[in-house]
């Protein structure tokens, strides 16, 4: 028997908006940092890009890890858990090695040129994905997953995490976690910044993000506690923005780096979590036509977005537009692009496997046709 639920359309909604923002986000890496501070291709630093990038990456990616752990609550409510594994494996498995194997090595390939000098052919450039040196950031060439550590990551999470809701379901009571007070919702950036300092393989750490996806499951599942956030959603702005402005301006501007600076981060990002879901709840619970287009796309266009901003960015960053030009028409041209191409794939049968498009998505498509 199939449990009916409503859908918080919010969730999806707090989803493709994320999707949507890694367009600017990435664009903004071309113009942050130094030249081998981490990007495909880069031009100079510049201040506005430079701080907007460091505004979005304490929270956007954790963000997607609290809601995915929200996700799988509602998905276990309705699947068995060998349906769960099943679905996972290939929902995530299946993009993450056709993406290493097909879509990064045209980011490489672009490094390659850019940084190195690289006259080869891009056929010839398999070669060096493979056997180069690399430290699996692939912004100098070389092997790397690039932006796709996401979906192995989220893989890896949701196994294990599925082991320990076993465990508690069995050897546990229920977890009652719907009457704390908001204050203890906040603290809780305490043991994410511990959990940092766990399996961190180069700045991205799996105890962190496998604690982000168990406070969705366990914590931001509850509607009790969604509720809070919302009803201290103004408190939780305030928080962010205060932090974030301090956080942006030591590190970008005076260049602090420390472990209280770590901590400093932490709280920005967890603040930004609690606001979002805050502010969804209140103002993002709808759909539309558009919302539900964009919602069935966010994970395909995940997929495709990097690539198709690191190639326009090539190109764009050769014309004499100044910094603010360029990078607009890198987000538009992008974006443009990368809805192109999720358009075409989910018409032919043989990509829509390798890019994770479900049948409920083809079922949609035949309506409308």
């Amino acid at each position: 028997m199939k449990i009916q639920l409503e859908r918080k359309y919010y969730i999806d909604n707090l989803r493709w908006l994320a999707i949507l923002l890694l367009f600017p986000f990435h664009a903004a890496q071309i113009w942050s940092g130094g030249e081998y501070s981490g990007f495909y291709i880069w031009s100079h630093t510049d201040a506005v890009l430079y701080a907007f990038s460091t505004v979005v990456y304490p929270w956007y990616m954790t963000l997607l890890f609290v809601i995915a752990g929200i996700s799988c609550k509602y998905a276990l409510q309705k699947r068995t858990y060998r349906q769960f594994v099943a679905e996972r494996t290939k929902k995530l498995l299946v993009p993450f090695c056709f993406g290493v194997l097909v879509l990064a090595p045209v980011m490489t390939f672009v490094a390659e040129v850019f940084f190195n000098g690289y006259t080869g052919s891009y056929w010839q450039q398999y070669e060096l994905f493979f056997t180069k040196e690399t430290d699996l950031t692939g912004y100098h060439g070389g092997f790397t997953p690039a932006h796709l550590w996401f979906l192995l990551y989220l893989l890896v999470i949701s196994l294990a995490a599925l082991a320990v809701i076993r465990l508690q379901k069995k050897y546990l009571p229920k977890l009652q976690v719907d009457g704390e007070p908001y204050v203890c919702l906040i603290l809780l950036f305490v043991p994410e910044w511990l959990s940092q300092y766990i399996l961190n393989i180069g700045g991205k750490s799996l105890g962190q993000f496998m604690i982000l996806f168990l406070f969705g499951y366990y914590i931001f599942a509850e509607e009790r506690v969604l509720q809070k956030t919302e009803q201290y959603r103004f408190v939780s702005l305030t928080f962010w923005v205060l932090s974030g402005s301090l956080y942006t301006y030591l590190y970008c501007f005076i260049e602090v780096r420390s472990v209280w600076m770590t901590g400093l981060y932490m709280f920005f990002g967890w603040m930004g979590i609690m606001t979002l879901l805050g502010i969804g709840r209140a103002k993002l619970d709808f759909h539309n036509r558009i919302s539900d287009y964009l919602s069935r796309a966010s994970f395909p266009v995940y997929i495709l977005h990097m690539p198709v901003v690191v190639v326009t960015g090539f190109f764009i960053l050769r014309l004499p537009v100044g910094a603010a030009g360029q990078f607009s028409m890198i987000v538009m041209l992008s974006a443009v692009a990368t809805f192109i191409i999720y358009g075409i794939v989910k018409r032919v049968p043989g990509l829509r496997f390798f890019f994770g498009i479900t049948g409920k998505e083809l079922l949609d498509m035949q309506s409308k046709s």
